[in-house]
């Protein structure tokens, strides 16, 4: 099911030359390839997912073994100094393997030392947030939060389901629940609580690797990288990961799936069913496990398909692509979408939270409901109160639809941006007519994402015109350019990884560290207290000051 994107300059059989050897362009041919290809792409593949999750438990594993009280401030500092010491080090090895695969044997293994690097570049930046989870929550068995908010509901909620019994809430996405449910059952006796500690640790960890892997049906391992994991970790949560790991997956796979539509007129028929009853699969997965996004994105991705469906090379086959699909995710998560479909019209969200008093044209950066102390919010910006981040993000969504007007990449994810948008102020126009918020606000994170990916296209598009020009004299050496941009991009993945795993540190703000403060609070199970408890005193609930923060 991999595709590239066009533009991207495939790697053609035989020795590379001209534009297609440059180490920023696409892998992955567009053409028929034979068998012993296609197995040999498929084991690569492998190699950079193998690589990828591995190097994304190195730094939790790691973690658990620093001596340090989590809500100290100097310790919280020093525990992140030493995960990013870790961090670097472990990535400027697979730099420095990168570099002597250009050195050595006439830079023959040059491709699979930078495939393996990128993937591992990637599980080691979700894996720094992860790390600094396990840091946070040092001493205590409970999960962020404990059994407050969403985190008490859930882990009620999975110890149903586990059990045999209804969740509290028929329209909540199933897949965490019982993904929770039997990971409770299998190592923590049934304990639900206790297993979802686990779970935020290993769901931050995987965020990395999965990201990486879906943008590799678009791109080459460091465009991945670059283009596509970098706009994702200014989304990554250790708190609910599955919510934004689905977002980070959902955008490359309607893609993936609308540049394959767009082939399908010109398939052969068994790998045309093959990939649709892929993609309805991995769809109805991500459906299951978080539904929001599909809302937001249908009016894009319905526009996008019917844009780029075969109209002439081959309607019948691109009905039976699709057709394909809808089968598959209907056998996959059809009895979640019609209880969404029946129960979704009578579930209504009245819980107003802090960014529902706040200009819904705003959408950069989210408080989350739990803000704390804050001046004026948007804050002020330069040109009619808007930032100089929101003018760039609009003249990269103009400039990525200039230069790719005709590139599904583009244009699908555009799509999604504008569709956000709508829906968006669709539902916060009703709001005080209806006094229903229907999380409107989560639209935050789609507008983010897919603007920091539109501006990372203009990038990848202006960069392939200039990896056309690299024969010009005096132009750098495709080696040169991965081996920067490998360091560059580890540098600037250490850095944001650092800054969202400080956001979780314990702290009693109001903020998100109130999350992991609350967890050090709680009696445990066998009736003592956490280890770093504050005056090692704790209670049946914890520390219930956040609730002073709510609005």
């Amino acid at each position: 099911m991999t595709v590239s994107t066009e533009g991207s300059a495939a790697v053609r059989p035989g020795p590379p030359s001209g534009p297609a050897a440059h180490a920023l362009s696409s892998s992955e041919s567009s053409g028929p390839a034979p068998r012993r290809a296609l197995r040999s792409r498929g084991g690569l593949l492998l190699l950079e997912a193998a690589v990828a999750f591995a190097a994304a438990l190195v730094l939790p594993l790691l973690a658990r073994g620093l001596k340090l009280n989590p809500l100290n401030r100097i310790a919280q500092v020093s525990g992140l100094a030493a995960i990013q010491l870790r961090f670097a080090l472990i990535g400027l090895l697979f730099v420095a393997a990168v570099v002597l695969a250009m050195r050595l044997r006439g830079g023959r293994h040059f491709d699979l030392a930078t495939r393996i690097a990128a993937a591992a570049v990637a599980g080691l930046a979700s894996g720094f947030v992860a790390a600094g989870a396990v840091v946070a929550l040092l001493g205590t068995p409970w999960p962020m939060f404990g059994l407050n908010g969403d985190s008490g509901r859930i882990v009620e909620w999975a110890h149903a389901v586990a059990n045999g019994q209804p969740s509290g809430s028929p329209v909540y996405p199933p897949m965490p629940l019982y993904t929770l449910g039997y990971y409770a059952e299998w190592f923590h006796g049934g304990n639900t609580a206790y297993a979802f500690k686990d779970l935020q640790i290993l769901g931050a960890a995987a965020f990395g690797p999965l990201v990486y892997l879906a943008w590799r049906m678009l791109l080459s391992p460091v465009r991945a990288l670059a283009f596509g994991v970098v706009p994702a970790f200014a989304l990554i949560d250790s708190y609910k990961p599955y919510s934004q790991t689905v977002l980070v997956l959902l955008v490359p796979v309607l893609v993936a799936m609308v540049v394959s539509l767009r082939r399908s007129g010109t398939e052969g028929w068994r790998p045309l069913l093959l990939k649709g009853a892929g993609f309805g699969v991995l769809l109805g997965v991500l459906f299951l496990t978080y539904s929001g996004w599909f809302l937001w994105s249908a009016a894009g991705v319905l526009f996008a398909a019917l844009l780029y469906f075969p109209w002439r090379t081959g309607r019948l086959k691109g009905a039976a692509f699709m057709g394909t699909a809808l089968a598959a995710f209907l056998v996959v998560a059809g009895r979640y979408l019609m209880v969404m479909l029946k129960e979704g019209q009578t579930t209504k969200d009245y819980n107003f939270r802090f960014d529902n008093f706040t200009d819904p044209a705003y959408y950069l950066m989210w408080r989350t409901d739990m803000p704390g102390k804050v001046g004026d919010w948007p804050p002020p910006g330069e040109f009619g109160g808007v930032g100089l981040f929101a003018l760039v993000t609009f003249v990269c969504l103009g400039a990525a639809i200039w230069l790719g007007l005709r590139k599904p990449l583009v244009v699908t994810i555009a799509a999604m941006f504008i569709s956000a948008w709508v829906m968006r102020m669709y539902i916060a126009s009703h709001m005080y007519e209806t006094q229903t918020v229907q999380l409107y606000t989560r639209t935050d994170n789609q507008l983010l994402y897919c603007g920091l990916i539109l501006c990372a296209l203009v990038a990848h598009m202006v960069s392939l015109k200039l990896a056309e020009r690299r024969t010009a004299p005096g132009f750098p050496g495709r080696e040169g350019a991965v081996i920067g941009t490998l360091c560059a991009l580890l540098l600037l993945l250490g850095t944001v990884s650092s800054s969202m795993a400080d956001r979780y540190m314990p702290a009693q703000d109001g903020t998100y560290r109130i999350l992991p403060w609350v967890s050090h609070t709680i009696r445990q199970q066998d009736g003592k207290c956490p280890k770093f408890a504050p005056k090692h005193e704790c209670s049946k609930d914890g520390d219930q000051s956040w609730l002073s923060y709510v609005r």
